[in-house]
């Protein structure tokens, strides 16, 4: 969600980052007002979703497009009750300039002392994954909310409170004191392949209980690829239409399973939609039940994947600070300083080639599997250094805020 002072916010730009091969469009996060793994039990499935899942697993999909050409309405007639409205709103103090509060402007008209406050409002979507009012959204969707008012299909409006929310993977968690609500199954988004159907529900420009229907276009979509870098997800495409106002919402599987947190589009494209796979959503969510926020292992490094463009655009650049002899691996374009890294020996010109037992080819996959690990738990770290390899020991910390 975003407030009226920031209707572009965060503010959607295109990327110019000189260590890469192209330029990145900026996206846009689908919220009102802008423009823009799967675990055999967890304690965010109930035994009843568990029960599902493992029944679709024996049998084959419950909902079939070959069996069934209804199968949309079938899904949405399981899922709807389940996908809510959520409507938040903060109070800002907007500071008068001092300069209205000099006595020789003052003479001329009143004028407000120190600020004013108003109200900022916005909507996004979310959806129940327990009968005990637990509700996943998108942490921008609640982002500085001072109340947050859920609205479920059947016309109930229930006061939520925010359990934690994430801004590096963009997903909240709300709860409202209810019983017996609808819930919602999950997927395993793991197993997704392109052209996969995708449904999502939502409440688009404010329009409750939207329906839109496409496919899966794309998986392990880097957020540097989606240009919302400070996010840590690697994204699901799809051409489901996605509008402010869907953020928070589900994006579904034939069988009416959650696959996906609808997050952002593109400005000025079309079809190009992103949602948060689900397998990771549930692994935050619960930690921010649980915990009420969640530790991103951390180590201090700015990387790119070299190819022979990419060698020839940093040793022709007078401002990379930096000369490259190979066209692959992975190459580290800075430390930051007083980080993990910097303490563990990296250097910004070390080639990476593994972690751990782990041989790495791609910037992705270092930051995926930094990210699995824990933070203070010791990762191996292999280089290359003026043409020999090095080992360095480094301890991921928490992300800083």
């Amino acid at each position: 969600m975003s407030y009226p002072q920031h209707a572009n916010s965060p503010k959607p730009r295109p990327r110019n980052l000189t260590m890469l091969s192209s330029i990145l469009m900026g996206a846009t996060l689908a919220t009102a007002g802008s423009f823009l793994a799967w675990a055999p039990s967890s304690p965010l499935r109930t035994e009843n979703q568990v029960a599902h899942a493992q029944a679709v697993e024996q049998t084959g999909p419950a909902i079939s497009p070959a069996a069934n050409p209804n199968f949309i309405t079938n899904v949405v007639n399981e899922v709807g009750p389940a996908v809510v409205r959520i409507d938040a709103s903060r109070t800002v103090n907007q500071r008068v300039p001092d300069v209205f509060n000099d006595p020789n402007f003052r003479q001329f008209g009143r004028f407000p002392q120190g600020g004013q406050e108003r109200t900022e409002r916005g909507l996004g979507s979310g959806f129940i994954i327990s009968e005990n009012g637990q509700i996943i959204t998108n942490a921008h969707v609640v982002d500085g909310a001072d109340t947050v008012t859920v609205t479920l299909k059947d016309g109930r409006i229930l006061d939520g409170r925010v359990l934690g929310s994430d801004p590096v993977t963009d997903i909240a968690v709300i709860k409202v004191d209810e019983r017996n609500l609808p819930t919602v199954d999950l997927g395993n988004s793991d197993q997704l392949q392109p052209g996969e159907w995708s449904i999502a529900i939502g409440n688009p420009l404010g329009l409750d209980n939207t329906v839109t229907v496409g496919i899966v276009s794309g998986v392990g979509r880097s957020s540097n690829q989606v240009g919302v870098p400070d996010k840590r997800v690697e994204f699901i495409q799809t051409d489901t239409a996605i509008n402010p106002g869907n953020s928070g919402g589900p994006l579904l599987n034939q069988q009416g399973e959650v696959i996906g947190v609808n997050t952002a589009i593109i400005n000025g494209a079309q079809g190009l939609g992103f949602a948060i796979p689900i397998n990771m959503v549930e692994r935050i969510a619960t930690e921010l039940a649980e915990n009420g926020q969640v530790e991103h292992p951390f180590v201090g490094i700015q990387m790119v994947t070299l190819s022979p463009t990419v060698k020839e655009e940093i040793n022709t650049n007078p401002n990379s600070g930096l000369t490259v002899s190979e066209d692959k691996g992975i190459l580290v374009a800075r430390v930051l300083p007083d980080s993990p890294a910097a303490k563990g020996g990296l250097r910004a010109g070390d080639i990476i080639t593994a972690i751990g037992d782990t041989t790495v080819t791609e910037a992705a996959e270092v930051q995926r599997i930094v990210g699995d690990g824990k933070v203070g738990k010791q990762i191996s770290i292999e280089v290359q250094r003026n043409g020999e390899t090095t080992t360095l020991k480094v301890k991921p910390e928490n992300l800083p805020q």
